[in-house]
């Protein structure tokens, strides 16, 4: 078989550049979706050290222009398209009474609008084909709105509900074309470093915390198995859309005292950091951020509950097992 052909925006760090790196070490083709001319060469580079071939693109994704002419070039130096991955993204952290009306339009340009250009440029060359597969890389806060994130949580929610339609869309044509969301928790990357943020101390992601190789996981294992509608990863995640479902309004409440603070670690914010929201961050001195934040002491690199949601027949059987256990000790107690 020959291998496939990978799109991955926002490939320049963070869980795109970790997604990116981890079909490259599957010998895929994988294009690069990227504004920073550093980071899109980093990842250019670990793709090819995993065993990928890679193109990088330098593209913004809130130009659609540059979306459809990315898509072309990728079909014709690498074929077509197997699998489109949307991770791109920028956000700001700031109440919302504290945000400027065109940085909330950026934000919802590139988190929510670029996901609507790649799909449309994915999907123009695979109903033609009638194969592909599109993931769209979510999150919690697709679901669940938290405070200091109001632009980036609408539009984590208008990504969800315009895959839910599309998907629809693609059943009632019978169509070959698959869509999928991940949706994922807390994560270490370098967003926490570069985002817009008015806050009073630095950003951070909120316990518990994930390196980007696990979200990375979900992401491929999606794009192998995209009937499925979406996909959650992480225990955290679980229990925060399951809360929600339940009692939102307690949550709401319980956000409202809390999310302040585990937004916001101990150390004040740095005034000169960089910003990515109008350029990428790493235009200004050169510097490759990766797939890594600085919370790597405090991240785990595994999850029991993506294990299990990847292996669901032996975490049944488990449980059965489990259950059968139980039940046996239970009747051995009675007989007693």
């Amino acid at each position: 078989m020959s291998p496939q052909v990978v799109v991955v925006t926002g490939a320049s760090a963070g869980v795109g550049r970790a997604t990116a790196k981890a079909f490259g070490a599957r010998g895929a083709k994988v294009a690069l979706l990227a504004r920073g001319d550093t980071g899109l060469a980093g990842a250019a580079r670990e793709v090819g050290e995993a065993g990928g071939r890679a193109l990088p693109i330098p593209v913004d994704v809130a130009d659609a222009d540059q979306v459809e002419a990315a898509a072309a070039r990728i079909e014709d130096e690498l074929g077509p398209i197997d699998v489109w991955v949307n991770v791109a993204f920028t956000s700001v952290f700031a109440p919302f009474h504290q945000i400027g009306a065109d940085e909330f339009r950026r934000v919802t340009e590139v988190t929510y609008l670029g996901y609507v250009y790649g799909t449309m440029a994915a999907l123009r060359r695979m109903r033609d084909r009638d194969a592909g597969t599109i993931v769209q890389v979510g999150s919690a806060l697709a679901y669940r709105g938290i405070p200091l994130q109001s632009a980036y949580c609408g539009a984590k929610h208008a990504i969800q509900g315009f895959n839910e339609s599309l998907r629809c869309e693609l059943l009632h044509e019978r169509s070959n074309v698959h869509v999928t969301m991940v949706q994922l928790p807390a994560v270490n990357t370098p967003q926490f470093t570069w985002v817009l943020s008015r806050l009073p101390r630095r950003a951070q992601p909120v316990p518990p915390i994930y390196q980007p190789e696990v979200a990375a996981r979900g992401v491929v294992y999606a794009a192998d198995h995209p009937r499925r509608r979406e996909y959650w990863v992480g225990g955290s995640t679980v229990a925060t859309l399951i809360a929600n479902a339940v009692a939102p309004g307690v949550l709401d409440r319980y956000l409202g005292r809390t999310g302040f603070g585990s937004q916001q670690t101990d150390q004040p914010r740095d005034p000169d950091q960089p910003v990515n929201l109008w350029e990428p961050a790493d235009g200004a001195d050169g510097q490759d951020f990766g797939a890594h934040g600085p919370f790597g002491t405090r991240a785990t690199g595994q999850s029991m509950q993506q294990w299990a949601s990847h292996h669901p027949r032996l975490s049944a059987a488990g449980a059965a097992g489990g259950l059968a256990g139980l039940a046996a000790l239970a009747a051995k107690v009675v007989r007693r």
